[in-house]
């Protein structure tokens, strides 16, 4: 039985139950109650007085941890029955109630539901809203089912964030799963001329205005993780940003107000073989330039869309 290809962060704990007795056939999510990093879950699981531990964790940047092997029977659920047939996932969460998860941790989530389906062979990811009827519930050989801590501990877990949530969870999963994957909702503006521009989805529109350059770009979407940044005109690469709020000028969007750009980079991953897909139009001119695809290099795409040393008035992006 392998782990999941997804971890970036491996610390194994010793607490389990080593070798499951049991097949792996259900997946139970839990809420941390914190906005931890991947570091911090691990450390928590290596004090063997608390007696607890999990097969994977996602920490607040959407990081994967690796606690306890999937071949081994993890102690999350306050059930042996449960734990010994189920991937345990601890989820950055937040605080108080309704222990919300951020985008990027449940983008994760679904991502590594989906690998672990996979790999076990599975091609449905069941959500039944009842305790009773779950639990008697006999899974078929390629259906993985969803359970909760709170069905067998007087708990809030997963939280109700996360547990009114877990039908379209199952049915993300699914989707992927059989390849019939909904295309995720991408929506971008520009700053130029001293304004930020209307919101532009996909390509229903060109974001910006012919000869205004432009010196900042936004960028979001409904499912998947996507980064982004932007050249300056006589100067280099800004960091890569993932947020997207015009009042954040560290995160919120790439570019710096009144300083033009001349070059954007666009990755978008997570939901199945989508990329992001963008153009962009030079300054004066009437056709945009080649199409890019994330951060790919080939005979016709240089990794990036734009010109240096020339001005953008225009930009379109999508994924496909």
């Amino acid at each position: 039985m392998s782990n999941s290809k997804l971890v970036n962060y491996t610390k194994l704990s010793p607490n389990h139950s080593g070798a499951r007795t049991h097949s792996i056939d259900r997946i139970t999510p839990h809420c941390v109650v914190g906005q931890c990093s991947v570091e911090t879950l691990g450390n928590i699981f290596m004090d063997a007085d608390r007696e607890a531990s999990c097969n994977y964790g996602i920490g607040a940047d959407g990081r994967v941890l690796l606690c306890v092997d999937e071949e081994n029977r993890s102690w999350c659920s306050s059930s042996n029955s449960n734990d010994q047939r189920a991937v345990t996932i601890e989820c950055a969460s937040e605080l108080k109630h309704p222990y919300a998860f951020n985008e990027k941790v449940y983008n994760k989530l679904v991502e590594l539901c989906v690998d672990i389906c996979k790999r076990n062979g599975k091609k449905k990811l069941l959500w039944i809203n009842d305790k009773n009827k779950a639990l008697n519930y006999s899974t078929k050989s390629d259906e993985m089912l969803l359970t909760v801590h709170r069905w067998f501990d007087d708990k809030a877990c997963p939280g109700d964030w996360l547990y009114n949530r877990l039908g379209n969870l199952a049915k993300s999963v699914t989707e992927q799963l059989s390849g019939k994957v909904e295309k995720p909702t991408l929506t971008y503006r520009v700053y130029a001329d001293g304004k930020w521009y209307s919101e532009v989805k996909g390509l229903s529109n060109v974001a910006g205005r012919k000869k205004q350059a432009i010196s900042a770009v936004a960028v979001k979407v409904s499912k998947g993780d996507i980064r982004y940044r932007v050249h300056l005109l006589n100067g280099d690469w800004l960091p890569w940003v993932d947020g997207y709020d015009i009042k954040d000028d560290i995160n919120g969007y790439a570019g710096i107000k009144g300083k033009v750009i001349d070059g954007l980079q666009v990755e978008f991953e997570g939901v199945g073989d989508y990329k992001a897909t963008y153009r962009v139009r030079m300054q004066g001119e009437k056709r945009f330039l080649g199409w890019q695809y994330n951060g790919e290099k080939d005979t016709k795409q240089d990794g990036y869309a734009g010109i240096i040393g020339g001005k953008i008035d225009g930009l379109q992006i999508t994924l496909t």
